[in-house]
């Protein structure tokens, strides 16, 4: 009886601890709408060139690989997206102007994961971008690519702690992609 006792014990102790290591499946669903949240205000953000809210959606110590270069910190974030807003701004538009045209960018694909504990994680996104600014004024794909991003919940809010953006239309795409789960189509087949 002992033995029984202390056996089930010992088995209850071993299937809780992976269960108690984890994120439960609530705290998981609530992070990743959270997360993918805030990939969606960072996208709108940087099509609005809103360069405050764009920064607000990264850690105060965060790293941002991107096309305009590497940034580290949110101050240093901000001040690029600042440069970046007056680079990419409209002045041509006319004062009685109804329209304009303009690029969008997407985020879709994400595939979410939390650390134990739940206070940081890690995501591979898709992003393409679409525009009208084209000499017919039609729409067509402009941009694609994929982002590598870190989650760290700062402050009761997700926020990106590093995100390395590649923009495979552009110069930093590769050959293949190991965090894609790619492998090198260049190696013989076994």
């Amino acid at each position: 009886m002992k033995i029984t006792a202390v056996a089930s014990i010992a088995f209850a102790l071993c299937i809780a601890t992976p269960a108690a290591a984890q994120v439960s499946p609530e705290e998981y669903a609530v992070a990743r709408a959270e997360i993918v949240n805030l990939s969606s205000r960072l996208m709108i953000a940087f099509d609005a060139l809103d360069a405050d809210t764009y920064a607000d959606c990264f850690a105060r110590d965060a790293t941002l690989n991107w096309i305009g270069g590497v940034e580290n910190g949110r101050e240093s974030i901000r001040k690029a997206l600042t440069a970046w807003r007056v680079r990419m701004s409209d002045s041509n538009i006319a004062p009685d102007a109804t329209s304009r045209q303009r690029t969008h960018h997407f985020v879709l694909n994400h595939n979410v994961t939390i650390d134990k504990g739940g206070k940081t994680g890690k995501g591979i996104v898709y992003w393409f971008a679409l525009t009208n600014r084209t000499p017919q004024k039609d729409v067509q794909p402009l941009y694609f690519g994929h982002v590598v991003e870190y989650y760290v919940k700062e402050d009761g809010k997700w926020l990106y702690s590093k995100r390395e953006v590649y923009n495979e239309s552009l110069s930093n795409r590769s050959v293949y992609y190991p965090e894609l789960g790619e492998i090198d189509p260049r190696k013989p087949k076994p």
